[in-house]
């Protein structure tokens, strides 16, 4: 009887199916994942996957343009999201099964679980291009909301939406077990990360001191490793077909909190044989982002595309107010519409001959469609892999920096180790301790230059006057990559920046003036 009682609702996508009855037994609902295999979620977890604001990350690429480059690499946000919440419950559960003396109860656990869910509830779309590559280009308005585009994080924007997603939907977080509101704090700031735990006042977020380890698990800001990259190390790999050399499991198998004498907080730490393991992890990291985060098309194409439709893409948000696309971070309702289907929006807007209600001349000459026109022009560029072609990058005053996470330092420096035969003492290992073999900079920073123009003729007399730009400025000459066809600028001094940044409006000017021909990304 109670099986016949029991009634399976399996939605159309088929990617869940939801237990609205249970059997004496605890039967959650579970996912079939390509990478993790079976996962089974809390049934507060399924509610929140379920809110139009979770939902709308099945449409945002995890690895924005990219897929314009990797044909594999279709995978969204949604999944991601859904393996981060399921790692982050297996190193929680794990710390809890093997160290029952540090106190982590159901509350801990399930608030761990739902803040890896929600982490990347606030990308916008094509995920970092949005927040890295457009916003910080787009003119800032006066006031709060200029104040807001000018240090927006998405790690913010995803606490805004959790809070949006909790309050439009009525989720009753307490039937749960959760004690409000400080539970939704822990939540919010498990999301953002602590960067500074030592300046925190004790208790936190209801939290004592003693679980500080708790902040460690989704956004690590003491050493970057965290369940975060974890997944996206191993999904990211699979769906560009490339070699992932971090084993995650490993290390949640020998996972261990230590209370460390230097701070006297309690820390995550690894096996020191681990040491290994992570820096292969960090090396895995920097070769996704020369090989595929930072390729060229995700980082200009499609960005210079929205800007030029920035103005022109209305999303309606909350009261029936409109927001165009930049302005939209300002309204979570408009935010929560705000998709990858923006790039379809802008290439399939109609045209001028078919806007037959647009009678009057004025209105046709300042229609969307002929504004977005630009716009349309690159997204087709993108589509049909008419690219601009690689001569150098750069940011205005910063460089484009490929690292292991930590800017210029040694990530590993900054990670606490244990040992077999003192597993309740934790210590750092210096690097010499390691291997003789281990990169001796952990930085590199480039300048690239684009062309708009793909012609050979073109493309070689930009070549060449870069060659001597770099020369007339005592900068090392340019190495040419067949594949990319890229030019580098490379240094290891990180007391040159000032110096060359100064110098990046001579390339501008030298550039533009002489041929008109030339872009320079500065993002």
């Amino acid at each position: 009887k109670e099986i016949q009682d029991m009634l399976i609702l399996i939605r159309s996508t088929g990617l869940r199916l939801r237990v609205q009855h249970k059997l004496p037994w605890q039967c959650n609902p579970v996912f079939n994942d390509p990478i993790h295999g079976t996962v089974e979620l809390h049934p507060l977890l399924i509610k929140i996957i379920d809110t139009p604001q979770f939902q709308r990350l099945r449409n945002i690429k995890q690895l924005g343009g990219a897929y314009f480059v990797y044909p594999g690499a279709s995978h969204n946000r949604f999944e991601h999201s859904i393996g981060v919440g399921h790692l982050a419950g297996q190193l929680v559960e794990a710390l809890r099964t093997r160290q029952p003396e540090l106190d982590i109860n159901d509350r801990d656990v399930l608030c761990v679980k739902i803040a890896g869910l929600c982490h990347d509830l606030g990308h916008g779309p094509f995920s970092h291009l949005y927040d890295q590559m457009f916003i910080p280009k787009v003119p800032h308005p006066p006031g709060p909301l200029g104040d807001k585009m000018a240090k927006w994080k998405h790690e913010e924007a995803s606490v805004e939406m959790f809070d949006h997603l909790v309050e439009s939907n009525n989720l009753e977080m307490k039937d749960h077990g959760l004690i409000l509101p400080e539970d939704m704090d822990f939540i919010k700031k498990l999301i953002e990360g602590l960067k500074d735990p030592k300046a925190v006042q004790w208790p936190y977020c209801g939290r004592p001191k003693e679980k500080s380890f708790l902040f460690e698990i989704v956004a690590n800001k003491t050493n970057g490793i965290d369940v975060d990259k974890f997944d996206y190390f191993a999904r990211d790999c699979y769906h560009l077909g490339m070699q992932n050399n971090f084993d995650h499991l490993r290390f949640i198998q020998f996972a261990r909190v230590i209370k460390v004498k230097k701070d006297e907080l309690n820390h995550i730490c690894c096996r020191d044989k681990e040491v290994g393991n992570l820096y292969d992890m960090f090396y895995t990291r920097n070769c996704l982002h020369r090989r595929a985060y930072q390729h060229k098309v995700n980082t200009i194409m499609i960005a210079e595309a929205f800007l030029e439709a920035d103005k022109h893409i209305e999303i309606e948000g909350s009261g029936g107010k409109e927001f165009t696309l930049s302005p939209a971070i300002g309204d979570t309702e408009a935010y929560t519409k705000l998709t990858d289907h923006v790039f379809e929006q802008i290439l399939n807007s109609p045209s001028v001959e078919l806007a037959e209600a647009k009678k009057i001349l004025e209105r046709v000459i300042n229609s969307p469609s002929v504004e977005l026109a630009e716009a349309k022009k690159i997204l087709k560029r993108v589509i049909s892999r008419d690219h601009y072609r690689f001569l150098g990058e750069t940011k205005p005053r910063q460089f484009v920096t490929f690292d292991y996470g930590m800017n210029d330092q040694d990530p590993i420096k900054n990670v606490y180790f244990y040992s077999k035969r003192n597993p309740n003492t934790a210590f750092n290992i210096p690097r010499d301790q390691v291997s003789k073999l281990l990169p001796a900079c952990f930085s590199e920073q480039l300048i690239r230059v684009y062309s708009r123009k793909t012609d050979e003729p073109s493309v070689e007399a930009a070549r060449r006057h870069l060659v001597k730009w770099c020369k007339a400025k005592g900068l090392p000459n340019p190495q040419h990559s067949v594949v990319l066809d890229t030019i580098s600028l490379k240094t290891n001094d990180f007391r040159v920046p000032g110096y060359i940044t100064a110098c990046l409006g001579h390339i501008v000017s030298f550039f533009r003036a002489l041929f008109n021909i030339i872009h320079i990304s500065l993002f």
